[in-house]
């Protein structure tokens, strides 16, 4: 079955593709969010015309072959666009077999623990401490994520002295029984990354995520061995060469890698594989409520190497306008602190057409 037409629908943050095969059969995928047009147009320039053809089905190696063939432009942009054709790809294979896209991995429906992850640096510590407890008691979250620093800060915080108050006071909020994370976002040197890991450490802190700039992985596994506590990273990282390094040198003690950012399911299930083999569990960015979270959810139901929680955006309309209308009915749900992944076929999610009506649209189809 091949890949008859490939068509986009964007605007600056968000980019749905669609997928067609020769037999009419239809699959719906993303690529990454920001700068979604401009991936887009990455997209029909240097993805689908490698793709158009070729085996709808068994799509594995043509995403090594759109590598090869666009040789000369590794890294991020080529990553994002080549997400909406893997995403799209499971969808419509997942559609034809009346399978979640989980279950096509070797995975199952079923719940997901998920960990309450808010975006915000302009909240104040007290106001960032009532919201958590509103969202436990509501939603019955027991895992919470903040931000400390300030991102790529260069050891600066968000406000002066905002980090050394944000840490105990959310910290002791949320008591007893709650996993705690925090996010430092690429911010600090080793000296003073390790200087607030051990403030974490006092105040009950169990993951310490990206403390010192993403691609200084020394800099990281200095951190790593310094403090008691689990160290994560890699949601930037979209090469193998790059995780390769990151896992050879044990610079963290956790990876993240970000379906979308990485190319796809099937290049994130590669990360997943080689750091099983070296015995690293997987916590994947998932920062929003685009479709890359129902990527995550069926992974995590399906890799061997799931780590403890699922990343879950706590960030509404107010922080992401963008996440407006995207989809029909309410596909995330969470419910005595857990998200679940459906039998639904495919993704499980239906883009609203109102939304797809609005945006902007391109078609690249075989000849």
């Amino acid at each position: 079955m091949k890949i008859k037409k490939l068509e986009t629908f964007c605007n600056e943050f968000v980019g749905f593709v669609r997928a067609t095969s020769e037999t009419g059969a239809e699959g719906w995928g993303q690529v990454s969010t920001y700068n979604a047009d401009i991936t887009c147009e990455i997209f029909h320039r240097q993805v689908a015309r490698h793709a158009l053809g070729t085996n709808a089905l068994d799509f594995a190696d043509t995403l090594n072959l759109i590598g090869e063939r666009e040789h000369k432009y590794p890294g991020s942009y080529l990553r994002r666009a080549m997400t909406g054709l893997d995403t799209a790809l499971l969808d419509l294979r997942g559609k034809l077999e009346e399978k979640p896209v989980t279950s096509l991995l070797g995975g199952s429906p079923g719940k997901i623990r998920a960990y309450a992850s808010s975006m915000k640096r302009d909240i104040t510590p007290e106001d960032e401490a009532a919201r958590f407890l509103k969202l436990r008691d509501e939603f019955g979250f027991d895992a919470f994520k903040w931000r400390v620093g300030s991102e790529c800060g260069r050891d600066k915080d968000e406000w002066p002295g905002r980090t050394e108050a944000v840490v105990p006071i959310v910290s002791r909020a949320l008591g007893d029984g709650v996993a705690k994370l925090v996010d430092g976002n690429s911010c600090y040197s080793p000296k003073r990354a390790i200087e607030v890991g051990k403030l974490l450490e006092q105040e009950g802190i169990s993951h310490f995520e990206e403390p010192c700039p993403y691609w200084e992985f020394d800099q990281t596994a200095e951190v790593t061995r310094a403090l008691s506590i689990d160290v994560a990273g890699g949601e930037q990282d979209c090469e193998f060469t790059a995780w390769d390094a990151m896992i050879e040198k044990r610079a963290v003690d956790i990876l993240q890698p970000d379906v979308m950012y990485m190319g796809g399911m099937m290049r994130t299930l590669e990360v997943c594989k080689r750091g099983d083999k070296a015995g690293f569990k997987i916590t994947p960015h998932a920062a929003n409520l685009s479709l890359v979270t129902m990527c995550t959810m069926h992974l995590l139901r399906a890799v061997p190497n799931a780590g403890k929680y699922l990343e879950f955006s706590i960030e509404g309309l107010d922080y992401y306008p963008w996440q407006d209308g995207l989809f029909l009915g309410e596909p995330y749900k969470i419910v005595d602190g857990n998200a679940e992944v459906t039998d639904a076929p495919g993704w499980g999610v239906e883009i609203n057409p109102a939304w797809l009506e609005g945006a902007s649209y391109k078609m690249s189809e075989m000849v």
